[in-house]
C-alpha cells in the first residue's frame, strides 16, 4: 500500500522564515543594541533640529493653556534664571522624539522583520505608516479638542476669587505629558494587528479578556494622566477602551490563521483522493 502523496510546501507560509539567518542569544543581543543606537542618533539628530525652534515651539503648545486664563493674566511665570533655558531643552528633547518617531519605527521593525515570513514582511510599510499617522492624530487630537477644553474645566474648579500662577516647567510637563500619551494611546490599534499578524495574540484572547483590559486601561489612565482628576481620566480612558476594541476588529481580519489539525490534512486528502 502506498504511502499518500505530501503536500508541496506552502510558499506563503514555509516552515521557517524565507532567508532565516540562525542566530545566537548574544547576536539578537548584538543587534538590539545597534537598533538602539541607531533610534538614539535620530533622536539626537530630532532634538538637534527642533532646538533651534524651541521658544517658537513652546509658545505654540501653550496656546491652550494661555487661551485658559482671564484676560489681563495670560502669562507664564519661571521661579529662576535657569527654568526657561531647562524648559527649552526639555521641548527641544520631546520635540526631537515626536520628529525621530517613524525613524525609531523604522528600528524596531528592523529588529523583528528577520524573524517574519514573506507575507508579514509586506505589512512593514502599512506598519509604519499607520503607526507613524496615529501617533500624530492621537497628539493632534489632545492639543485641538481635549484641551481647548479640559484647561477652562480645570480652571473653574479653583473657584472665581482664586488666581492662577502658572510656571513654565509645570505647564510644559503637563502639556507634554498629555501629547505623548495620547499619541501612544493611539498606537494600540497597531500594536494589537502587528502582535496578531506574527501570533503571538489572537481575537478570541483578546475578546475573553475584554473586562480585564478595560480595568488595565482605566488604571493605565490613572497613572498616566496628570491632573489625576475624573473629567482628564475619562479623556485618555474611553480612546484608550475604544482603540482595544478595534484592535480586536484587527486582530480578527488580520490575524495569523491557526494551521490545521493532522487529522484534518489526513481527511481532506484522502476526500480528494
Amino acid at each position: 500500500m502506498t504511502e499518500p502523496a505530501q503536500a508541496p510546501p506552502d510558499s506563503e507560509n514555509p516552515a521557517e522564515p524565507e532567508g532565516e539567518v540562525r542566530a545566537s542569544f548574544w547576536d539578537h543581543l548584538k543587534e538590539l543594541r545597534t537598533r538602539l543606537a541607531h533610534a538614539l542618533i535620530g533622536v539626537a539628530v530630532g532634538t538637534a533640529a527642533t532646538g533651534i525652534y524651541a521658544e517658537q515651539i513652546f509658545r505654540f503648545v501653550m496656546k491652550p493653556v494661555l487661551a485658559s486664563l482671564p484676560e489681563g493674566q495670560r502669562a507664564l511665570n519661571y521661579t529662576s534664571y535657569l527654568e526657561p533655558f531647562l524648559v527649552y531643552l526639555k521641548v527641544a528633547l520631546y520635540g526631537g522624539t515626536f520628529v525621530a518617531a517613524p525613524w525609531v519605527l523604522w528600528q524596531l521593525w528592523l529588529f523583528v522583520a528577520p524573524g517574519l515570513y514573506r507575507r508579514e514582511k509586506r505589512m512593514v510599510v502599512p506598519f509604519l505608516a499607520s503607526g507613524t499617522t496615529l501617533f500624530y492624530a492621537g497628539a493632534a487630537f489632545c492639543y485641538f479638542l481635549v484641551m481647548p477644553y479640559a484647561f477652562p474645566a480645570l480652571a473653574s474648579i479653583a473657584g472665581p476669587d482664586m488666581r492662577p500662577l502658572l510656571t513654565m516647567r509645570e505647564q510644559l510637563t503637563l502639556v507634554l505629558a498629555m501629547l505623548l500619551g495620547f499619541g501612544i494611546i493611539f498606537e494600540v490599534p497597531v500594536v494589537i494587528a502587528f502582535l496578531s499578524i506574527v501570533g503571538i495574540v489572537d481575537y478570541k484572547f483578546l475578546a475573553k479578556y475584554r473586562r480585564h483590559a478595560v480595568i488595565v486601561n482605566v488604571l493605565v489612565a490613572a497613572l498616566v494622566t496628570p491632573t489625576g482628576d475624573p473629567f482628564n481620566l475619562a479623556l485618555m480612558a474611553v480612546p484608550m477602551i475604544v482603540f482595544y476594541e478595534v484592535g480586536i476588529l484587527l486582530a480578527r481580519v488580520l490575524g495569523k490563521k491557526p494551521a490545521p489539525e493532522p487529522e484534518a490534512e489526513a481527511q481532506a486528502g484522502q476526500a480528494k483522493a
